[in-house]
């Protein structure tokens, strides 16, 4: 195995043919091909799968070209630090589901560090991505939560692609509503009083399995529900429609304003706020800061108004 045919193969990956990657690397389409066949016989897998639409990567050639992607990373950072003696920046990447305070954490981070000698990367997503970029090193970590519901298909889909979890804080289940809902003073909110308001739910895309639900009491036969894919419009929609969503309680004032407001559900769920990584990895220096920054948030609740 050598650096070349691993430059070969994300070459391929990104162009997503075997002509236009030869194009790229300036190499014969017949070299480019022995030199990935040669290279899928040494690892005994295939790397590839071709179809009349190009190629495309096998599950097991996704996961090998994140490792390569990952060593050929730290080949061009060794390369321009010891050969072309270049000032190259650490970076650091994390993906999260919906939370506010996990952003926040990352605001923290970066103000800590700057962006002069560190470059930054942030992605608030779905479940799946979440679970995607870390596998394949687009990020290094990510921030989900588990609970008993969805822990043993998180932990199967988590082995299946060489990831773990690692429990942060537990926390419990509030209706998250804007502050002139007429639920919103109540100390304690049913989902009873809540079936005549839409239920606001993050859009899982090509992943709606009730497993990979971003809230609490995915499997709830709820009345109305409007699904959104980022933060903004779930927000929009508190204040347009009375919607409402679930959530850990857990509010950033800072970032979404102080218009919103947690109050406690009837019908408690606890789930574990935590973060994946690949498994037998070390952290990063970054990283490490990063959750020292996400623990701060252990048994933080904003009282409802």
């Amino acid at each position: 195995m050598t650096l070349q045919q691993l430059k070969y193969v994300t070459a391929i990956a990104d162009c997503g043919s075997m002509n236009e990657a030869a194009k790229t690397l300036f190499v014969s389409q017949p070299s480019l091909s022995g030199a990935v066949k040669e290279l899928e016989e040494e690892a005994g897998i295939e790397i590839f799968k071709r179809t009349n639409k190009g190629v495309l990567p096998t599950p097991e050639g996704e996961e090998f070209l994140g490792y390569a992607r990952q060593l050929l990373n730290q080949y061009e950072l060794m390369e321009d630090r010891f050969i072309r003696r270049t000032r190259v920046k650490k970076k650091f990447s994390v993906s999260m589901q919906h939370y506010s305070f996990a952003v926040k954490a990352f605001v923290e981070l970066v103000k800590q560090y700057g962006m002069d000698e560190y470059e930054f990367a942030v992605y608030e997503t779905k479940t799946g991505e979440v679970i995607s970029n870390v596998r394949n090193f687009r990020s290094e970590i990510g921030v989900l939560y588990e609970n008993e519901f969805n822990g043993q298909a998180i932990s199967k889909i988590l082995k299946e692609n060489n990831l773990e979890f690692h429990p942060l804080f537990p926390c419990g289940t509030y209706a998250y509503l804007w502050k002139g809902h007429p639920l919103a003073e109540k100390e304690q909110i049913s989902m009873e009083e809540l079936s005549e308001f839409p239920c606001l739910a993050f859009d899982q895309g090509d992943n709606p399995s009730f497993f990979l639900a971003e809230e609490v009491l995915s499997t709830y036969d709820y009345k109305r529900v409007i699904r959104a894919n980022d933060r903004a419009t779930m927000l929009n929609l508190m204040v347009g429609l009375n919607g409402y969503t679930l959530c850990s309680g857990i509010i950033c004032e800072e970032l979404n304003g102080s218009d919103y407001c947690a109050v406690p559900l009837a019908q408690q769920e606890q789930m574990e706020i935590g973060y994946i990584k690949r498994s037998g990895m070390m952290l990063s220096p970054l990283a490490e800061r990063y959750l020292e920054e996400l623990r701060k948030y252990e048994g933080y609740v904003l009282e409802p108004v």
